[in-house]
């Protein structure tokens, strides 16, 4: 197995010359047997359409021997047996183990890492059981009623973006057990507003720092316990820390307990573990949570498959490859016809940006062809009213990936001028694919829809945990694919750290850089 630049394959070779001559017309093409032809299935009773995508048979043949030559598949076996994929920081990646054994046994210096996250997640699954019980309270004896997360980047958007997906499922199945909330930006005012709306007495917190020297989450954890201290509450009772077990909140008597991840688990990538888990755990119960990680489990299993057609991740990470390098499209819109999934975009955008936003090989040489996508998305249909004009008229056609189900979470609808407003969400979906795929002739230019702007559609029956666990690993798979593609390591992010270095300086009152220090002036620091 070898790691090869991208440009440096016979693939993509072939690839650049059919794309020079290349003429399928989608708009054209796109009829009922194309649709119902161009499927793959997923995990989760999900499956992904590639019937609006600027891909022919030729492309699909190109695509499975770039897969073959690059080895993808072999790759990932790789990495799900332990190899040394994050080259930058010399670390296995093993956010996929967290949802079951796919591979070879990992073992560590003699740890098994399989049975220390599956003890962890129980763990914390136990913990969460022992709150519902009622085992543990507040320092004023009354039960936990709200659970507030408190972390940034991958310790808040996953989780988040995952709990905000769930709750309307949750409520509707009777699966609630306690509300949540999230404290991430180190502005005083996001701790604030929670601190205000939480009621304090019955709140639980979250810590999540893997390092537990986060800037922002330690800043934003004194914030917590002086608000808690002004309420007479006693923080140590309200209090569990997510981090690694060398750090220094681990084992500390100022949490209820410490549950723990390891440096083989990316923010990004942590939503599996205790980072995502915990939260979901206190919210809906373990078993919900549980549910999810199969989801993701059955969706890792599928992406082993060497077939393309029969491997949606790998599919629609190669048609992301073929979108970015030989047509040209430097943006991907996430549109999910789900407000349950309004914050699926933001989590997207870590997920792929900070992963495969990179100039340099795995090697550290610099790469000449482009890598990630920038990625960005609103629910539909408000995102229609929004940024679509663009998407539908604009100079540069954006790829754009659809989300939908065929109900929703809740059930709750009423019937407005002869359907329901679930059939309407779903009539405005799929008038979209079609309206971005054929577009429209006029005489009058402001009118006129050029089409031929290419899209995916992932759809199901429902969102529920395990259907929500798909989707996550889903595009997890697709970003390592096109890392592996592009030759690149998706699973470190050098690129936020000179901030945090610059910041550290602005702080310390001597930058040495004057632009630093007239900027800080500006702004009163």
């Amino acid at each position: 197995m070898q790691y090869t630049n991208f440009d440096s394959t016979a693939a993509y070779r072939q690839m650049a010359d059919y794309a020079a001559r290349f003429g399928f017309d989608f708009k054209t093409a796109l009829d009922a047997e194309r649709v119902q032809q161009c499927q793959a299935p997923m995990a989760g009773g999900l499956c992904y359409s590639w019937a609006a995508k600027a891909v022919d048979s030729e492309a699909i043949k190109l695509l499975q021997a770039l897969a073959d030559e690059q080895e993808l598949i072999a790759k990932y076996k790789a990495l799900l047996d332990g190899e040394v994929i994050n080259t930058g920081e010399k670390r296995k990646v093993l956010h996929q183990l967290l949802r079951g054994e796919q591979g070879q046994p990992v073992i560590e210096d003699g740890k098994n890492i399989g049975e220390f996250y599956r003890k962890e997640l129980q763990r914390f699954c136990d913990f969460a059981g022992d709150v519902h019980a009622g085992k543990f309270k507040g320092s004023t004896g009354r039960p936990f009623s709200t659970v507030v997360q408190i972390g940034i980047g991958g310790s808040d958007l996953g989780p988040r973006a995952l709990y905000l997906a769930l709750e309307n499922w949750a409520v509707a199945e009777g699966k609630k057990k306690l509300d949540a909330k999230f404290i991430s930006n180190v502005d005083p005012d996001d701790a604030s507003a929670i601190m205000t709306a939480a009621p304090l007495e019955q709140s639980l917190f979250v810590l999540v720092s893997k390092s537990g020297t986060t800037q922002e989450t330690l800043a934003n954890e004194l914030f917590v316990k002086e608000k808690l201290k002004r309420a007479g509450l006693d923080s140590s009772k309200h209090m569990v820390a997510v981090t690694s077990e060398t750090s220094p909140l681990a084992r500390n008597p100022a949490y209820l307990d410490s549950f723990y991840i390891d440096d083989y688990i990316g923010g990004r990538y942590s939503s599996s573990s205790a980072v995502g888990g915990c939260i979901l755990s206190l919210a809906f119960g373990p078993q919900v949570f549980k549910d999810f990680l199969s989801g993701a489990a059955e969706a890792d299993k599928m992406a082993l498959d060497m077939d393309i057609l029969k491997n949606a991740a790998l599919l629609d990470a190669l048609i992301g490859v073929w979108e970015r390098n030989f047509l040209n499209y430097p943006y991907t819109a996430v549109l999910p016809y789900s407000q349950a999934l309004s914050r699926f975009p933001a989590h997207l955008q870590q997920l792929d940006m900070e992963s495969n936003g990179k100039r340099v090989n795995r090697d550290g040489q610099p790469i000449a062809y482009n890598t990630g996508p920038v990625v960005f998305g609103e629910p539909g249909t408000n995102g229609q009213h929004s940024f679509y004009q663009l998407l539908h008229q604009g100079t540069s056609p954006v790829p754009l990936q659809f989300i939908g189900f065929t109900e929703s979470q809740k059930g709750d609808d009423v019937t407005v001028d002869r359907s329901v407003s679930q059939t309407k969400l779903k009539a405005n979906l799929v008038a979209q694919i079609v309206a971005f795929a054929k577009g429209q002739s006029d005489s009058n230019p402001n009118k006129d829809f050029p089409g031929g702007r290419p899209s995916s559609l992932i759809y199901g029956k429902q969102l529920t945990p395990a259907a929500l666990g798909s989707l996550l690993a889903h595009f997890e798979n697709k970003v390592m694919f096109q890392g592996f593609v592009w030759n690149v390591n998706s699973f470190d992010q050098e690129g936020v750290q000179l901030g945090k270095i610059l910041t550290k300086k602005v702080l310390s009152g001597d930058s040495g850089d004057s632009a630093l220090d007239a900027y800080s002036k500006l702004l009163g620091i």
